[in-house]
Order: C-alpha cells, then sequence, then structure tokens
C-alpha cells in the first residue's frame, strides 16, 4: 500500500471516529447552531428552569418523568421559552414537577395509556408508507401517511384511529418515507457506501456504530469503493424491527478512532454522554451529503413502516435530512441523541427525520464511547474507557457517545 493511502486511509479513520466521513477532498458544510439564549424576567424555581440551557432542560424533563413513572405522566418537552414541560395525569405528580423547577400540564391520557394506543395500531395491518409516533404537548399519537398510501388505506386506518378515540391524530405527508439512501462517497461496501458514525468499543477491540441498514452481518467495508483500503467487517445489525443501528469492527491497524464529532468547518465536537431525547429539545445532525443542520425533537417512540419493514422505538425531528445522510449523528452540545434512519423531504423543502436513539443501540450492542483523547493514533483493538461526547476540540472527556453517519446507493459515473 502506498503511503498516500496509508495516510489517506488514517485519515478515514479519524472521520469515521468524529463521525463525519466524507467524500474524497470534500469536507461537510455547515456549522453547529447555536442554542438559543435570553433570560426570563421572574425568579423562583421557574424561571430558574427556563434560564436552563437546552441539556438541562430536557435533563430535568426526562430526570421527572423517569422518576414520576408512566403511569402518572405522558413525556415531557422543552417550551418555547426554553423551559422544561411534564405531562402528568394528578395533581400530586404535578406538585413533585413545579416543585422541581418544571412545568406541569394536566393531561388525559398517561404513557401507559399512550403505549396502549400505539400497541392498536401497531396490531393492526401493516400499510407501507405510514408511521406514527407520540408527542406529549398534544398528549396524543400522531399517525402519518405518505403520499404513497391509497385512499382505500387511508379510510382502514381512519376506522382504526376512530376507534382509539381521541388519542390519534391523522396527518398526511407530501413526500415519502425511506431509508435515506443515495450515490456519495465515504466507507463503502459493494454496491452500497454509508458514513462512518460513533467509534466504540467493547473494552476489547474498537468498532464503528452506523445504521443497521448499512449492510447486513458479514458485510465487509472499505475506505475506497475499490476496497484497496479495508477496514472491517459488520458483525452485527438491526434492521428492520426493534431499531436501525450496526455495527463494524475494526480489523485493520492504524486506523484513528477519536471520539469527538467533525463540524466540517476546522473544529470538533467531543461527545461526553447519551441521552434520552425530549420532545423540543434542540439538536444538531451532521451526514455526508448535506452537511450539517438542526431542529428540534418534536415526537418519541416513532413507529415508521418503511418499504422494507417496520422499524419502531425511534426519535421523530423536524431536521431536514436527504438520500446519503442514513447513519449521521443527531447530538445536543455534548451530548449524543440519535443516529439517522430515513425520512421524507429533503434540505431544500424540509421534511420529517427519523433517529435511532443512541441509548438504546450501545445497550442492545454491549459497546460504550472511548474516553475523548484516547485513541487518536492507537491500533484497531486498543480499548479506550467509555466516552462519546461533542465539545470543542480539546474539551475534557468523559463518558457517554456520540453518532454521525449516512448510508447510500454508491452509483457508478
Amino acid at each position: 500500500m502506498s503511503h498516500a493511502r496509508q495516510r489517506n486511509k488514517r485519515r478515514i479513520g479519524a472521520l469515521a471516529a468524529v463521525g463525519g466521513l466524507v467524500a474524497a477532498g470534500v469536507a461537510v458544510s455547515g456549522a453547529f447552531a447555536a442554542q438559543s439564549g435570553g433570560t426570563p424576567s421572574g425568579t423562583g424555581p421557574a424561571a430558574t428552569a427556563a434560564r436552563l440551557p437546552g441539556p438541562s432542560a430536557a435533563t430535568l424533563a426526562r430526570t421527572l418523568v423517569a422518576r414520576l413513572g408512566s403511569a402518572s405522566t405522558a413525556g415531557g418537552w422543552i417550551a418555547a421559552d426554553g423551559s422544561p414541560v411534564v405531562a402528568v395525569t394528578d395533581g400530586t405528580a404535578a406538585a413533585a414537577v413545579r416543585a422541581a423547577g418544571a412545568t406541569a400540564k394536566l393531561v388525559g391520557r398517561s404513557s401507559d395509556q399512550l403505549a396502549a394506543v400505539t400497541a392498536a395500531l401497531r396490531s393492526a395491518p401493516r400499510v407501507p408508507g405510514t408511521a406514527w409516533s407520540v408527542d406529549p404537548a398534544t398528549n396524543q399519537v400522531v399517525l402519518q401517511a405518505d403520499r404513497t398510501v391509497s385512499s382505500a388505506d387511508w379510510q382502514r386506518l381512519s376506522a382504526t384511529a376512530a376507534q382509539l378515540g381521541g388519542g390519534v391524530r391523522m396527518e398526511r405527508t407530501e413526500s415519502t418515507f425511506t431509508p435515506r439512501i443515495a450515490g456519495g462517497d465515504a466507507i463503502f461496501t459493494s454496491n452500497a457506501r454509508c458514513s462512518a458514525g460513533f467509534n466504540v468499543t467493547d473494552g476489547q477491540q474498537s468498532f464503528i456504530l452506523t445504521a443497521g441498514h448499512c449492510g447486513p452481518v458479514g458485510s465487509p467495508w472499505a475506505a475506497d469503493a475499490a476496497d484497496a483500503q479495508p477496514l472491517g467487517s459488520t458483525v452485527s445489525d438491526t434492521f428492520p424491527g426493534s431499531g436501525d443501528f450496526s455495527l463494524i469492527r475494526i480489523d485493520s491497524a492504524g486506523v484513528d478512532q477519536p471520539s469527538a464529532v467533525d463540524l466540517g468547518n476546522g473544529s470538533l465536537q467531543q461527545i461526553t454522554h447519551a441521552a434520552d431525547a425530549v420532545v423540543g429539545e434542540p439538536v444538531t445532525r451532521s451526514g455526508s451529503t448535506s452537511g450539517v443542520h438542526s431542529g428540534r425533537v418534536t415526537a418519541l417512540d416513532a413507529t415508521v413502516n418503511y418499504p422494507e419493514g417496520t422499524v419502531t422505538g425511534l426519535i421523530q425531528t423536524d431536521v431536514c435530512a436527504e438520500p446519503g445522510d442514513s447513519g449521521g449523528p443527531l447530538f445536543d452540545q455534548d451530548a449524543a441523541i440519535g443516529l439517522t434512519s430515513g425520512g421524507d423531504g429533503d434540505c431544500t423543502v424540509g421534511g420529517t427525520t427519523f433517529f435511532q436513539p443512541v441509548t438504546t443501540a450501545l445497550q442492545a450492542l454491549g459497546v460504550q464511547i472511548p474516553a475523548a483523547g484516547a485513541g487518536q493514533g492507537a491500533p484497531a483493538g486498543t480499548a479506550p474507557s467509555a466516552t462519546a461526547a461533542a465539545q470543542p476540540a480539546g474539551a475534557p472527556g468523559g463518558d457517554g457517545l456520540q453518532s454521525r453517519r449516512r448510508l447510500s446507493r454508491h452509483r457508478h459515473r
């Protein structure tokens, strides 16, 4: 292998670690969007909560929901002013939420009852081109149907929703729900390509975490389309079904795997931990096709009926994505949130994008993000301590994860 190829291979490894696999010589464009600021008037716990930055408000909301339980709550979200809100079903839970400095909203359906609604939709005959997710702000399950869904299927879905009372809201979309597959450059396997995501470790070996639809177990991966610079192979994948994630074992020595996200503007953002998403949370996504884009989490526990099959447990956002963006990271400052799965629309007209929760993938695969700074120049197979985060380069590391990737069909031109 030539020195030039060896250098390129090391560079591919580094970008894989930061999740920013890009076309040869083409950096991911865009910049990391800053969190909205502002100091609300007033004093006391509510005003204090409103002044919390996004991740702190999100952490408070998710902590309260977990502590109070699914029978007494129906999710949490970040309000327009940046303050945390928790939906509750009784006065006792409302008092606890207010005492913690968040806003309580009394609703008629608990998380358990909303889960029963989604279970009923899941048990109905499958209709490709549909998706549903929980919107805690309206205390409903939102059922969406794309343009491929026929009038007859729409009527059947409407009848099913009517049987579930006011727990379901029906919506039509103008595009189609698909995994974000398209042409481009990054890491390659047969006729597909995918942007590398989080660098992770099981304590013994090094891996790349990416989308499950990137390729089945046994898929060989290389840093170039000609397979002249092999990286490793897929050792675990989930898609469709209970998620969209896979693990590529790094078998080649000399692949650098830093724990950071490449923002495409000459700077890095380390990831210190993984976190569950909260509705309303400001998030940023990166991918090898469309670059860096920001938006907000709009719903949770989404089920998407892709043409390839049904995927459950996803995060829904209003962040745009395009073919080739699959596997890319979704993050909130130093918290890794998700991996790009699929959606509709594009970054010109906008659209809906679904993400695989990172916490779920890490737990299922038994891996973790290596410590920030570890793995820089380390050979494959070394076991840096767990971390993944997103902070400016040089920031201290911690525990967590990080992701950034995308999948696409490789088109010969």
